[in-house]
């Protein structure tokens, strides 16, 4: 199949429907509004199922429902949205559905406006509702990982019978470029554990209820067994020109396309910079980042926010390193030569301390 040039909101689409979703719920939001706008083209033509819901809690419990009959569905939507979603993820987190939540930011807090942000990390990484439970979290930085990252959740979401989320800012959302297709493939659903209406289901239940504080302490405890499991298997993540870097850049989204630059420019002038681009922001790759640390001097987390990723890379670190951060929110993207200033700023910091050490 030959590229397409496409928005990263509509590459979502295509890589769903590829993955064999067949439901979409959602209400439309800037600037997510296209992903909803697109199912609603896309989806009759290959026989599925697109709902206009009257809010974004009644799409996360349409999706809830699709879900329980085993059927691959998603829904979307933007920050404010997200917020309202929240009980209806962490009652598909009990009931251990698997589905597919995509979330392209914007400025907040309130209804903040309608420019990329990445402060929803929050949010969705630490689980904006009630109760012990993890989501798993892919953090696309291209139109293609829109379509791939898309693609893979839904398989993800099914292994391990999880909500799984594609977080993006609103530039990744909005922003064209040309995507080569997955193969397509049409899924059995699995019938062991779902409720689709017919006799072999029938025994089975979809809840999320444990009246008995000894049930409900040994289902939250299975949970959290799935859970480290998801961390030992399914970290992921972008490690660039790090093996001997002194300074290593984090981030992600559409900052870690800024930052790759901010390396190669700086490896030009004899800096030795490095990036780590996480890709799952849950699981978090703790490891590679502590192994980082064995060389590195200092890491500089850059985000799109006033700080939200930066409490994690610090818990990974816990002290072995110093963690710096930098970070525009409401709307601003940093460029280039901001971050390259605060880079050489770190660096001046860095020889200061070697001659004062002598």
């Amino acid at each position: 199949m030959p590229k397409q040039l496409m928005k990263g909101n509509e590459a979502v689409v295509r890589g769903a429907i590829l993955a064999g979703c067949r439901a979409f719920f959602g209400y439309p939001i800037t600037p997510a509004s296209e992903i909803a706008e697109t199912a609603a083209l896309l989806m009759p033509e290959v026989g599925g199922v697109f709902i206009q819901a009257e809010s974004e809690v009644a799409a996360i419990n349409m999706l809830f429902g699709a879900a329980s009959g085993g059927v691959r569905a998603m829904t979307a939507s933007s920050s404010p949205g997200i917020s309202l979603m929240q009980e209806g993820v962490s009652y598909a987190a009990g009931a251990e559905l698997p589905m597919v939540i995509v979330d392209i930011m914007r400025g907040g807090p309130g209804l903040g406006n309608i420019a990329p942000e990445q402060g929803d990390y929050y949010q969705v990484v630490k689980g904006g509702g009630h109760g012990n439970y993890k989501v798993i979290v892919l953090a696309p930085n291209s139109v293609q990982e829109m379509c791939d990252l898309t693609y893979l959740a839904f398989d993800l979401a099914e292994k391990y019978r999880n909500p799984v989320y594609v977080l993006a800012d609103g530039f990744i959302g909005q922003m064209v470029e040309p995507v080569e297709f997955p193969e397509p493939k049409l899924p059995q659903i699995d019938k062991t554990w779902c409720v689709d209406g017919t006799a072999e289901t029938r025994h089975n239940l979809i809840t999320s209820i444990y009246l008995a504080p000894e049930e409900l302490e040994q289902h939250n405890l299975r949970l959290k067994e799935k859970y480290e499991r998801i961390k030992r298997e399914e970290v992921r993540y972008e490690a660039y020109k790090v093996d001997d870097a002194e300074l290593v850049l984090v981030g992600y989204g559409i900052v870690s396309r800024i930052l790759k630059s901010v390396v190669d420019i700086m490896r030009g002038d004899g800096y030795k910079v490095g990036l780590l681009r996480p890709i799952t922001l849950f699981p978090f790759p703790d490891e590679k980042i502590r192994e980082i640390a064995k060389t590195a001097q200092v890491f500089l987390v850059v985000e799109l926010s006033t700080g939200q990723m930066v409490d994690d890379v610090k818990l990974a670190l816990n002290g072995m390193r110093e963690v710096k951060f930098y970070g525009r929110c409401g709307g601003m993207v940093p460029s280039a030569e901001e971050i390259i200033e605060q880079v050489k700023s770190i660096f001046e910091e860095l020889e200061k301390e070697i001659e004062h050490q002598k």
